[in-house]
């Protein structure tokens, strides 16, 4: 990563048929493409949610992901907020919320 001015965090949301599809997993495989990190869980509600921390405009296209998702996903919405950087230095799959 770069210097830590850059470094933004973001939360996201993320409903519509995004449970038992691969989101997860998929969200893990483009972090680690993107070179950001952060976490992705499953929420009792049957959205996902997600972190995202690193450069700003890496972080963009992360979000820019997750409004598409993996194939035979099918997403609604994605609610994005910001969040503190905490130096999180992978991208790590949750136990549901």
């Amino acid at each position: 990563m770069t210097s830590r001015e850059s470094i933004v965090r973001r939360r996201a949301v993320v409903t519509g048929m995004v449970q038992g599809v691969g989101f997860r997993w998929g969200a893990r495989e483009e972090a680690h493409r993107l070179g950001v990190a952060g976490w992705a869980r499953n929420r009792l509600d049957g959205s996902v949610e997600v972190e995202v921390e690193g450069e700003a405009g890496r972080v963009e296209r992360m979000i820019a992901w997750l409004r598409s998702g993996p194939p035979g996903s099918a997403v609604d919405k994605v609610r994005v907020s910001e969040a503190e950087p905490d130096g999180d230095d992978a991208f790590r799959i949750r136990q549901t919320e």
